[in-house]
């Protein structure tokens, strides 16, 4: 099966454009595309939250997704790496149109995979970077970080981390990545921002 994915962030962009590409490529290169995927949602927003989520888990062994570029998978590298790793994994092929990227189970596939996941993993370390600085610059300006002493909170495992976890919210880190900087799981996570009405 061949799925064609395509993604918009608000209702004032047109689909159309990434359709015309996808359809432009596949009839030159006499591909037929058996289903077609569309959503308008921001690409900040988690996986299982989009139709993208539910197509992943639909998409079997020897099956190709295509969309127009990287960037309409996900906002962040690691937000695409994880969609790359997944496909990978499953013998499913992934390609672009823009980025020209086929991605498959070949060598260089997975040579270009793991120059995707070195990015992501330097691309995870300066945001934990960035974060750590901004706390000790609050903490040098006298800015009280967490909780106030006796405070009780339900979120025991997130307590005291309110500062960093809006600067993650602030460079659009999905809630994975938070999980694994904040050493937590990602539902904690979840949960968490869900109940401080941090992020819609």
């Amino acid at each position: 099966m061949i799925y064609a994915y395509i993604r918009v962030s608000s209702d004032k962009q047109t689909v159309e454009n990434q359709r015309y590409e996808i359809g432009q490529y596949c009839k030159s290169h006499a591909v037929v595309i058996n289903k077609w995927i569309e959503e308008t949602i921001s690409g900040s927003k988690e996986i299982e939250e989009r139709k993208l989520g539910k197509l992943l888990k639909k998409l079997r062994k020897g099956d190709t997704l295509i969309c127009s570029e990287l960037s309409r998978l996900g906002r962040n590298l690691l937000m695409i790496m994880s969609v790359l790793n997944h496909c990978m994994q499953n013998n499913i092929q992934v390609w672009t149109i823009k980025d020209n990227y086929r991605l498959g189970n070949d060598i260089n596939s997975k040579v270009l995979a793991f120059a995707f996941g070195l990015s992501a993993e330097i691309e995870r370390k300066l945001i934990s970077q960035r974060t750590k600085d901004a706390l000790a610059r609050k903490k040098a300006e006298g800015i009280i970080l967490g909780r106030p002493k006796g405070r009780k909170s339900s979120k025991r495992k997130l307590t005291g981390k309110e500062a960093q976890i809006k600067l993650l919210l602030k460079e659009n880190t999905s809630y994975a990545a938070m999980a694994r900087i904040l050493n937590v799981s990602r539902l904690t996570v979840a949960n968490f921002i869900k109940e401080k009405n941090w992020r819609t």
